[in-house]
């Protein structure tokens, strides 16, 4: 494998992008030089062998654990909605804590049956928050783009700031960014201390014209930095919050259906190339082209 340097380690992959078990992706990972692993529930609960034989299995990959995701429509709810959301919450919690993740990813609600009261989702946020202390681990809150109350970072950041508690804060995504146009000059508000983990994904077409659209494009046609016509705009996001003081994890949260359709190595190699580019180019200040990213090869392993 050839020499990496710089600011690569800064960046990992989530397994929703690559198809096959648990195993088969923490391989590819650890074998086209990433370093951490972003988790989903549903690769430890769906292991053929149980939830401690996938403990077991992430930790022997090597891999360092990025974060554990996604606990999802948690915050404003009532009555026994509520309580039903907390019993699934704690059992997250306790996942994320066997599996060493620092933080537990949670999306902002999209739920009809959820309050729009921005206090209450505070209120429930820190509620979250404090279920995690025990277990030393963190809370990213990041806002869906078709959230129902909080669907752009900025809303997102408005209600942690509410809550006020230590061991929550913001989760940025790319897509929902762009998707909502929500101008990245808002990031100058932000606490980069409060940043606590940011995901990025490019995608095929420049403007996502509906709801329906955007959340199709998210769930199947995402492509990792830099592949999409947006290279420009993930450079930018990225070199903002460099300049803003960031220096935690960039996860590649690229849900892709044709990746899934290919071999494991082929797409943890695009994942790396895209790797490359942000952490040897982008992050030193020289920003190619987007189609001389697009045309870069990937390395092969030796």
């Amino acid at each position: 494998m050839s020499q990496v340097t710089g600011n690569f380690d800064d960046f990992g992959m989530d397994t929703i992008s690559l198809a096959g078990s648990l195993e088969n992706k923490l391989k590819a990972m650890r074998e086209a030089g990433f370093s951490q692993v972003m988790l989903k529930a549903n690769d430890i609960v769906g292991h053929d062998r149980g939830v401690d034989a996938a403990v077991r299995a992430v930790k022997a990959s090597g891999l360092r654990v990025t974060g554990f995701q996604v606990l999802r429509d948690f915050e404003g709810l009532s009555g026994h909605l509520h309580a039903y959301k907390v019993d699934i919450a704690k059992a997250m919690l306790e996942m994320a804590h066997a599996l060493g993740a620092p933080l537990l990813l949670a999306c902002s609600s999209t739920s009809q049956h959820a309050t729009q009261d921005l206090d209450a989702i505070a209120r429930d946020l820190r509620k979250l928050a404090m279920l995690a202390v025990p277990l030393g681990i963190k809370i990213a809150y990041e806002g869906l783009s078709w959230g129902r109350t909080i669907n752009e970072f900025t809303t997102a950041w408005e209600v942690v700031c509410r809550a006020d508690a230590p061991n929550l804060g913001l989760g940025i995504d790319s897509f929902h960014a762009f998707a909502t146009k929500t101008s990245l000059d808002e990031l100058e508000l932000l606490d980069p201390q409060k940043i606590f983990l940011v995901q990025l994904a490019d995608f095929m077409w420049q403007e996502i014209r509906t709801v329906e659209e955007r959340i199709s494009t998210a769930r199947t046609f995402r492509v990792f930095p830099g592949e999409g016509v947006h290279s420009s705009q993930v450079a930018d996001l990225v070199m903002r919050l460099a300049a803003l003081g960031y220096r935690g994890d960039y996860s590649f949260e690229v849900f892709n259906d044709d990746y899934q359709q290919m071999p494991l190595p082929l797409v943890a190699q695009r994942a790396r190339a895209s790797a490359e580019w942000l952490g040897e180019e982008v992050l030193r200040r020289s920003v190619p082209l987007p189609n001389r990213m697009r045309l870069k090869t990937p390395a092969k392993p030796s």
